[in-house]
């Protein structure tokens, strides 16, 4: 078998558990407090009203009926395979420690022959050591990830797209998490309002110096009813072109140690609020782009010279 390219997630669960395993989304129906008026009332300026909920739940109104729907949907696409409940939308750690224990014991019982894992998305300012020492104990029973979303490495960029916390308070959060023995995959956006190339790319080095063990990369997307979209109708901003991003993730890859797995290399955004950029609605093009980018250069993730500078 030819070796990838970068270091795949498919494969790392594939060789922890000898088969197939996906992700399970799910939508409890949390706040953020980037939202709610803790922080701001606006979000950030590229949230939607679903946040990042999966369009495969429909706003389902229960946790089991959205389980039922995407593990039939999943089985149907991809044959028997195993599941991680992954609690997606929004800030999954945005509760009292004893209403996360009943959501997340909630979601681990109802398949117990097929549901390997848990996965909890949530913000760096969002996890105090109490809810830290919760989700350790589930790492000592569980495969878990700790999904923390920091778009990027500069505190102007976050402040400018309302992110509502600073690079620090990621660093923190990271350190605590691993003086737990949590792994920890950092979401990154390319393609913010202002940032350069330099300094998109050296989101990657400063990845690198962290303790993170994975990394999802999303293309920013405008969506309907934001404050992005707003800043795009008036000029303000100007998406990324296909051939920018797949030139911008390779980059990204190369710089990018090889050690670090990568859970995501594109955006998902929802047909139905999606502006712009449309190419990004091809998944596959994208993905194929970035691999057959990489093979046209030689190269792969951790290739480049400025690794660890």
């Amino acid at each position: 078998m030819q070796a990838s390219s970068y270091n795949k997630f498919s494969q790392h669960l594939r060789q922890t558990f000898g088969q197939r395993v996906q992700k399970l989304p799910l939508n409890a129906g949390f706040s953020c407090p980037n939202r709610d008026g803790v922080l701001s009332s606006l979000g950030c300026i590229y949230c939607g009203a679903c946040g990042a909920a999966s369009p495969l739940l429909d706003n389902l109104p229960t946790l089991k009926k959205q389980f039922e729907r995407a593990r039939q949907a999943l089985t149907k696409k991809y044959g028997n395979c195993k599941f991680i409940a992954y609690f997606q939308a929004f800030t999954n750690t945005y509760a009292p420690v004893e209403e996360l224990k009943k959501l997340y014991d909630e979601a681990l019982s109802w398949d117990r022959d097929n549901i390997v894992g848990l996965a909890i998305g949530t913000r760096p300012d969002c996890v105090s050591d109490e809810v830290l020492d919760l989700l350790a104990d589930y790492a000592k029973r569980y495969y878990f990830w700790l999904e923390l979303g920091l778009q990027s490495s500069h505190d102007r960029t976050l402040e400018l797209i309302n992110r509502g916390h600073a690079v620090a308070q990621f660093a923190n959060a990271v350190k605590r998490a691993k003086q737990r023995n949590l792994r920890i995959c950092t979401h990154i956006i390319l393609g913010l309002p202002g940032e350069t190339t330099e300094e998109m790319l050296a989101t990657a080095s400063f990845l690198n110096h962290q303790q993170v063990d994975a990394v999802k990369l999303h293309g920013l997307y405008v969506l309907k009813d934001t404050p992005l979209a707003a800043m795009y109708g008036r000029g303000g901003y100007i998406p990324l072109t296909f051939a920018e991003y797949i030139s911008l993730a390779c980059d990204f890859l190369e710089r990018l140690s090889p050690d670090i797995i990568i859970q995501r290399l594109t955006s998902d955004p929802p047909l139905n609020t999606l502006i712009a950029p449309q190419w990004m609605l091809d998944k596959f093009k994208i993905l194929n782009g970035i691999e057959q980018e990489l093979a046209r250069r030689n190269s792969k993730q951790g290739e480049a010279s400025l690794l660890g500078s």
